[in-house]
């Protein structure tokens, strides 16, 4: 089982030893063959449409991943991600989806590291602007480096997690991206900033 182990990571470019320490190397931003669970000749169990209503029931916190300019001198790269969760306490991990259709993410893989940024309840329309595509996302928006990678640490932002790539899986039309946390804090005040049924919100009393 070990060998087996060993032979996928090695298959979908994840370390597999210390080597997780050493600077971050691009990944593949679209790694291996999309994985259906429906065949092309079959119907899927339930529609799009329904499949967004019922998952809508579910509230999830939002974030804003953000990386550091790359080689192409277009600037920070960033998009907002409702779709973030931690993953391992040993060793640290956390992880995020992200479609395989963004143009952000190709930018976020050969960067290599990201930073999270987990938002507020008043930051709304700072998640709004990074949502939007094509657009200068951080014009108007004060950040500075995390202190490791460098990614864009956002001001006034309730907690943030700097991380190295980890490991990237397919999920359907969805990539599954694994972090390993090398830095983090949290101001430890204010409540979060809520997303539920294509509504932000917040925590009532």
């Amino acid at each position: 089982m070990a060998a087996t182990v060993v032979r996928y990571l090695r298959s979908v470019g994840s370390p597999t030893s210390a080597s997780a320490q050493r600077e971050p190397e691009s990944v593949d931003a679209l790694p291996r063959p999309d994985l259906r669970a429906v065949g092309e000749d079959e119907r899927a169990p339930v529609g799009p449409a329904e499949f967004r209503a019922v998952l809508g029931n579910f509230a999830s916190g939002v974030t804003v991943i953000t990386a550091p300019p790359g080689e192409d001198r277009d600037g920070p790269a960033g998009f907002a991600c409702q779709s973030f969760a931690s993953l391992s306490l040993d060793p640290p991990l956390v992880t995020f989806m992200v479609a395989r259709t963004s143009t952000t993410w190709p930018r976020i893989a050969r960067a290599g590291v990201f930073c999270v940024n987990i938002l507020g309840a008043e930051q709304g329309e700072l998640c709004r602007s990074f949502a939007v595509s094509g657009a200068d996302k951080f014009s108007g928006v004060t950040h500075t480096p995390a202190p490791v990678t460098g990614s864009p640490q956002l001001d006034a932002v309730p907690a943030w997690i700097d991380c190295r790539i980890h490991a990237v899986h397919t999920g359907g039309d969805h990539l599954i991206v694994v972090g390993r946390v090398v830095a983090m804090g949290a101001a430890g005040e204010g409540d979060p900033l809520l997303f539920h049924k294509g509504r932000f919100g917040r925590l009532a009393d």
